[in-house]
């Protein structure tokens, strides 16, 4: 269960998009090659893939700057690469991803790409291109100066070394020293054997093999890893560490405590870019003022996301609403929605092909009829958003003595019901700007109306739509209710 749900929620849907975070790192581009595998090579014991499609994407440090911008923040990455065909490649995809890039070229340093052939899901082969050895001192002051510009302004910093030669012991000692000044939290993803360089940084978040490495122990025995781990957060002045232990999840180190978020059961097809998108996750939330228990709880639920997929392939925004909804199923908070708010949720559930319904009333007085139509109605789709009319609104409609239970508490109640997805409150006289505001697929009322006279029938068909009448049962009623009650 993630904690501070509905803080995090609504940081999600209204202020990710607000948030600007800086990567700074070894850019790289991912090329894939797909095909069939339809038989063994006469010349060689191999397999032939005929080719049938190819693609490019950003990855490295861009492919971190790639899982943020999709999640909903503005991104700027920054980074070498060898002004050729590739750079012209990696910035066009980032450009068209919302991503601001500014790639520093250095003369005899090729972009750094790696190729991969898949044969259907299979990667059979990958050929990396790029150039061993240092990367030219011209290329790395242009770089720290250039980040160290960009810094200002930025709600976080995320250094993701590859250990491909951008993320110097200079570069990231002067952006960490800066953004300290500043207030902005500092995320690392390490690479290499030596951390010292990252002394001062919010949190690094090592793998388990790579933390291992890093303190000189063994991978298999995770008590005597974490335990190092902890003096390792003393030692360099972290805030605390963020471990990712594959399958086990991630742990949050402190000295004297570490806790593991579990990771989720998902189907992995490919965790190539898993790490990246834990950064990315983890960078946001600690941009939004997150406890780092929840951050890592949230980025366990991307990863889980991420691995279902093959090739470094961003987490959206949708996708992780998507992977929060049974949680918030049990928040009937979380479903009392503004319009403004329900828009925005009607926007991810459509991104995600699910289908809306929409129904509404004045639902005073909960009783089964009001039940069974609410169930009904949403099993013609996939998420099913109810509208009660204000206290306001049932006044004009019902007289001076209705509602009986306010619309706060109208709310509360049907967000409770598992059949209801989201509870908005309208004023108006009918529902009709609610419908236009969400335009929902399905259209459902309850009792003898013809299709034809429900308020929104002809706007909803306008965009595809149906309208869908549900009986009422018979015996049950809110006038029926309150004159029972009375005795009469």
């Amino acid at each position: 269960m993630i904690g501070q749900l509905h803080q995090v929620i609504h940081e999600i849907e209204h202020h990710w998009a607000g948030k600007r975070l800086l990567v700074v790192g070894d850019v790289m581009l991912d090329k894939y090659i797909w095909g069939e595998v339809g038989r063994i090579s006469p010349e060689a014991p191999v397999p032939v893939v005929r080719r049938t499609q190819h693609e490019e994407k950003p990855g490295g440090a861009a492919n971190v700057a790639m899982n943020i911008a999709r999640l909903g923040a503005k991104t700027v990455v920054a980074g070498i690469t060898g002004g050729d065909e590739d750079e012209w490649l990696l910035a066009t995809r980032l450009r068209a991803a919302g991503v601001t890039p500014h790639l520093i070229a250095a003369d005899g340093y090729p972009t750094i790409s790696k190729t991969r052939i898949l044969g259907g899901r299979q990667q059979m082969l990958r050929l990396d291109f790029e150039q061993l050895g240092s990367v030219p001192q011209t290329a790395i002051d242009r770089l720290r100066e250039t980040a160290l510009a960009l810094l200002p302004g930025s709600h976080a910093l995320v250094l993701s070394d590859y250990a491909k030669g951008a993320i110097t012991p200079e570069i990231s000692g002067s952006l960490i020293r800066e953004a300290r000044k500043l207030g902005i939290p500092i995320l690392v993803d390490p690479k290499g054997v030596d951390y010292s360089h990252y002394k001062g940084a919010t949190t690094i978040s090592p793998n388990r093999g790579e933390l291992a490495r890093a303190t000189r122990m063994e991978a298999d025995d995770l008590d005597a890893l974490l335990t190092a781990a902890e003096a390792m957060v003393s030692d360099l002045e972290l805030e605390f560490m963020t471990a990712t232990l594959s399958e086990k999840g991630i742990a949050l180190v402190r000295p004297g405590n570490r806790v593991i978020a579990p990771a989720l059961a998902r189907q992995v097809f490919d965790v190539s870019g898993a790490g990246d998108t834990v950064i990315a996750v983890l960078a946001l939330c600690m941009a939004s003022g997150l406890k780092p228990e929840t951050a890592v709880q949230l980025a366990n639920v991307a990863a889980g996301i991420v691995v279902g997929k093959v090739g470094t392939v961003p987490v959206e925004k949708h996708e992780l609403l998507a992977a929060l909804s049974p949680q918030i199923a049990l928040h009937a908070e979380d479903r009392v929605l503004t319009r403004g708010d329900l828009t925005s949720r009607v926007d991810l559930w459509k991104a995600n092909g699910e289908t809306v319904v929409f129904t509404n009333g004045c639902y005073d007085l909960l009783h089964v009829g009001h039940i069974t139509l609410l169930e009904k109605a949403r099993r013609l789709g996939d998420r099913l958003i109810v509208a009660i009319n204000s206290d306001e609104s049932v006044r004009c409609l019902k007289g001076p003595t209705r509602p009986i239970v306010s619309e706060r508490e109208r709310a509360r109640v049907l967000a409770a019901l598992a059949a209801v997805d989201a509870v908005v409150i309208f004023g108006e006289e009918t529902p009709i700007e609610v419908i236009l505001a969400v335009k929902p697929d399905v259209l459902v009322k309850g009792g003898d109306y013809k299709a034809d006279d429900v308020v929104g029938a002809k706007e909803v068909r306008s965009w595809g739509g149906r309208v869908e009448i549900v009986p009422l049962v018979e015996g049950y009623s809110t006038t029926r209710l309150i004159e029972k009650g009375a005795g009469r």
